[in-house]
């Protein structure tokens, strides 16, 4: 269980976080990169999360051993989407397809009314069957598609946007 087996990254995670990045980029089914990033390039995406409302998880398991990490991230710079963030998961490769992306979404979704999310967002490609089943087995739903706006190998991909209303109430009715 990785309720109590995550905590906030620090700067010093960072080569491991790129590392467990880079190695998705190969598969084409998780990332717009089609080359490795470098730790300095990712050095300002990393200082845009903070502890208080957009964190960085390290997450491990029972016996201590790094499985992922996990993100909350701005989805867009203006004041009235601060209660709006998109979550990133991803797993080490000796990880994936274990359940632990399952464990870790369903956290993700109890801990965002503390970090006044009111929203959680997932941008996945169309071709992440694995990714999209999650997300729709965890009550997101399929709240927009981008047809053919990525190019990954010389074919078209379409962008998936799933959302979760976070029961935050009261807050505002809509």
């Amino acid at each position: 269980c990785i309720r109590d087996s995550h905590r906030n990254a620090i700067l010093e995670d960072l080569p491991v976080i790129v590392a467990i990045y880079n190695s998705t980029i190969p598969g084409r089914m998780v990332t717009a990169d089609t080359e490795p990033v470098t730790v300095t390039s990712k050095l300002d995406w990393f200082r845009k999360h903070n502890d208080e409302t957009r964190p960085i998880w390290m997450i491990y398991n029972d016996e201590h051993q790094l499985i992922g990490w996990a993100s909350f991230s701005d989805f867009y710079g203006r004041p009235a989407y601060n209660g709006t963030a998109e979550i990133s998961i991803y797993l080490d490769e000796k990880f994936r397809g274990q359940g632990w992306g399952k464990q870790i979404l369903k956290l993700a979704i109890e801990k965002s009314a503390q970090f006044n999310i009111h929203t959680l967002l997932g941008f996945i490609f169309g071709n992440n069957k694995p990714s999209l089943q999650l997300f729709l087995s965890e009550g997101f739903e399929v709240w927009g598609q981008l047809p053919s706006v990525a190019i990954l190998d010389d074919k078209y991909i379409d962008l998936i946007i799933v959302g979760l209303k976070i029961d935050t109430s009261p807050i505002l009715t809509t």
